[in-house]
């Protein structure tokens, strides 16, 4: 069988070694795991334009200049996530709640430290996320991943 492939993006809102991280609510399939705003690319739609307008729809910011830092593809048994990662540092706006969930301001290893996480919050654990955040370096990893979100395995490609 076939995998299925999604085209997404993740956004990555970083600010004094904080990070903008949304929490699907009550209800919601993915409800109580946290996640970094984005999401599905529109056909037509450019990865840069998709990543502004997750950000707006997920948390009510405002990103200017999101930075493009390359790919990550997660691989789950049944399909797989190709996602163009940004990063915005000059934003408006405070996080907001919305009809699927709310959106906070949280220290880096707060967030790291919470259970029922996605496996695209791991660009921000100390051995990756230098590839994030600095200008020069860039991100092309795949991480094979099981049905419950377990990390199997992270690799370079």
């Amino acid at each position: 069988m076939e995998k299925v492939i999604r085209k997404a993006v993740r956004c990555y809102c970083i600010k004094d070694n904080k990070v903008v991280a949304i929490k699907y609510k009550k209800g919601h399939p993915k409800e109580e795991y946290y996640d970094m705003p984005g999401g599905k690319i529109e056909e037509g739609e450019l990865p840069e334009e998709a990543a502004i307008r997750e950000i707006k729809e997920e948390t009510r910011i405002e990103a200017n200049n999101p930075i493009h830092k390359g790919k990550l593809i997660v691989d789950a048994p049944n399909r797989q996530y190709e996602l163009d990662i940004f990063v915005v540092y000059e934003m408006n706006g405070e996080p907001e709640e919305t009809e699927e969930n709310t959106s906070e301001w949280l220290e880096i290893n707060e967030l790291l430290r919470k259970d029922k996480k996605f496996s695209n919050i791991m660009l921000l654990d100390a051995r990756l996320i230098d590839n994030l955040i600095n200008e020069e370096k860039s991100i092309n990893l795949l991480i094979e991943i099981d049905e419950d979100e377990n990390i199997l395995s992270i690799k370079k490609v």
